[in-house]
């Protein structure tokens, strides 16, 4: 439930502060005071779009705030890392720039997060909602939405997805003979060329070292030869220095034991003399340069430098790109095969999702039933005695029987008054009866909705009169299980209101101020008065409406005791 709003600085208002109250809150005020923007800043409180027109002329941003109680919007909150305990405050800031930010509970949230609050929190039924109505590719929806039809469309869509996805692989193997047979040749052609040069992931790198070696062969050559002479080869070489170095030590350390250590440590120098010049001559007798093996060398790194270069990728890539060839040039082989498997398999799936379509169907069917009765009965009781009111099924007509949503066209139809036809609704309801259809369809979806909040921004669109009082009582109705907040032009409605509030506005120094105040009884008779007739408030008027409240009061006993 909405508890309070503030306002300040958003269109003509500078300042506003509404305490709200369960029930039915109305709304009232002249045309152009202000009224809708108080609906406005609710709809920017809770994510709607916003620009920097809302901001008011000259302030250089906007504010509104909202508390709501915070039950059922736990699991949200939850989710956002937010806490709440005994209220739930929403603020928005709005620059002069257009530039916004949010907060819940002090917490910054998009206005994203906003939107999936607000869901939970307010319905907010526009001027625009009845337009909707007329719009036949919504009513599918609103069935649904209605008959609560969730796990049958899941399973169904689960199913239309694997069909969706057999299809396009099926599409993917239609080509033309002629484009066929160029793809073939050119992925024959690719897969051969790959193939002779026999790819092998780290060739290259060996072989431009391999490279590198043969072309400093000679210095290396050169430089084993020196260092093996004074290793070992030489006249006076490492290698014997130190096996006559070995001798005096051994006889050294006879004289003295404690010489035994570095003896055996000259000893050990003399091994690994021995070792590794064995180790160079080995590796010197096995260099074997050729100008043939450099040439050869040569000749497999530019074969392999054109091919990166041609197909623009690296060794690994190539033998990668080389798999995908051979596999797209059997996918072309054989796809009639392949094409045959998976006409069988699209037959196959074709049949599970008309299945799944017919259980969703008959959901439907059970559905619009029942929301044809609750609406004929609805609607009734919204001075409409004589309406009749259908679901209209038609099939989709185009192969392969349904679509996305489905395998069924819904409509809305209806007959208003006695004698006539049902035909469509576009085609057949006035402004006043759009109205109350969508004020019939509200309440019967309220039913369900968990959203403690209805707001309905001037519902009365075209209704006068006895129906106008059948749309009050319905909201009242409506009031007795929801919080309402109605804007209204009509006193048949606002009479029916367990807190009334006026929207008017005045010029102060060349600038408009609109403000919002509750009314008491006497302003409540005034407003009625007002609304009936304008601003002649005469005593007449005034105890009429007098006597207006206190009749609407004792309805509004009857219908609470209902």
């Amino acid at each position: 439930m909405l508890n309070a709003l503030h306002i300040e600085n958003i269109a003509v208002i500078e300042r506003a502060d509404i305490q709200f109250t369960g029930g039915l809150n109305v709304l009232t005020g002249e045309t152009g005071a202000g009224k809708s923007i108080v609906i406005d800043a609710i709809g920017a409180v809770l994510g709607e779009r916003v620009s920097r027109e809302l901001v008011r002329h000259g302030a250089e941003k906007g504010l509104v705030s909202a508390v709501f109680d915070p039950a059922g919007t736990e699991s949200w909150l939850e989710e956002n890392g937010i806490e709440a305990e005994d209220e739930l405050i929403v603020q928005r800031n709005i620059g002069a720039d257009g530039k916004s930010n949010c907060r819940v509970c002090g917490t910054p949230v998009t206005a994203a997060q906003l939107k999936e609050l607000a869901s939970y929190l307010v319905d907010i039924h526009g001027q625009n909602d009845g337009r909707q109505l007329m719009d036949e590719r919504r009513h599918l929806d609103y069935l649904d939405r209605f008959g609560m039809t969730e796990a049958a469309q899941q399973a169904f869509q689960a199913e239309y997805a694997c069909y969706r996805r057999l299809q396009r692989e099926r599409k993917s193997l239609e080509m033309d003979e002629i484009e066929k047979e160029r793809l073939s040749e050119s992925l024959r052609y690719q897969i051969e060329e790959l193939e002779r040069a026999q790819l092998r992931i780290g060739e290259k790198d060996e072989l431009q070292a391999r490279r590198d070696l043969l072309r400093n062969g000679e210095k290396l050559t050169e430089a084993l030869d020196e260092a093996l002479a004074l290793l070992y080869d030489g006249e006076e070489n490492a290698a014997a220095s130190v096996q006559n170095a070995v001798y005096y030590v051994d006889r050294a350390a006879g004289i003295a034991q404690d010489l035994e250590e570095s003896a055996a440590a000259v000893r050990d120098v003399g091994f690994a003399l021995a070792d590794v010049s064995e180790r160079l001559r080995d590796f010197r007798d096995g260099l074997d340069f050729s100008a043939e093996e450099y040439d050869r060398l040569e000749e497999r790194l530019a074969l392999l430098s054109r091919l990166e270069r041609k197909y623009g990728r690296t060794e690994g890539e190539l033998l990668l790109y080389l798999e995908q060839c051979r596999e797209k040039l059997d996918n072309i082989q054989y796809a009639e095969e392949r094409g045959a498997k998976l006409d069988k398999q699209l037959q196959e799936q074709k049949q599970r999702c008309r299945q799944c379509a017919q259980l969703l169907h008959q959901k439907r069917e059970e559905a619009a039933r029942k929301l044809e009765t609750r609406m004929i009965s609805e609607l009734r009781a919204l001075n409409m005695p004589s309406v009749r009111f259908a679901v209209d099924f038609s099939p989709v007509e185009k192969e392969p029987g349904f679509d996305v949503s489905g395998g069924d066209i819904v409509r809305f139809v209806m007959s208003a008054n006695a004698g006539e036809e049902l035909g469509r609704i576009s085609r057949i309801a006035s402004g006043g009866e759009l109205s109350r259809i969508m004020l019939a369809m509200k309440n019967v979806f309220a039913e369900k909705d968990p959203v403690q909040t209805l707001i309905f921004d001037e519902i009365d669109t075209g209704v006068s009169g006895v129906a106008a009082q059948r749309v009050g009582e319905k909201l009242y109705t409506v009031s007795l299980g929801k919080q309402v907040l109605c804007v209204t032009h009509l006193p048949q409605i606002a009479a029916m209101a367990d807190s009334h509030y006026q929207i008017d506005k005045e010029e102060r120094n060349g600038r408009t101020y609109t403000r919002v105040q509750p009314l008491d009884h006497e302003g409540r008779c005034r407003e009625l008065a007002r609304l009936h007739g304008g601003d002649l408030l005469t005593e007449t008027s005034l105890a009429s409406a007098k006597e207006q409240l206190a009749a609407a009061d004792r309805l509004k006993e009857g219908l609470r005791d209902r």
